[in-house]
């Protein structure tokens, strides 16, 4: 298994109809067919000093294996996302696990 964990915080000041894309683009990410589960979502609702909420969207994506993961990388769909959406973040961080 390969967990892809992706932390996107968003510029200040986006639109309504950015936010829109941008949400739009996130959920195309886990229909690519090399995901197996996706997890789309904000900060949970959780105030302990140890957590970090510095964030506005984590994109959680499950693979079977590095192989499917770096197809997914490479697939149109997530190009056209990073494409069409970088400007919309101010900060992203990723975090890579194989299981």
């Amino acid at each position: 298994m390969f967990i892809h964990s992706v932390y996107f915080t968003l510029k200040e000041g986006l639109s309504d109809e950015d936010r829109a894309r941008f949400d739009a683009g996130l959920a195309s990410l886990a229909g690519i067919e090399t995901v197996r589960h996706g997890y789309i979502g904000p900060p949970a609702d959780t105030h302990r000093p140890i957590i970090d909420r510095d964030y506005t969207h984590a994109l959680i994506l499950a693979f079977d294996d590095a192989a499917a993961h770096d197809a997914y990388q490479e697939h149109p769909i997530h190009d056209v996302f990073r494409d069409t959406c970088s400007s919309y973040w101010a900060q992203v961080r990723i975090f890579d696990v194989e299981a």
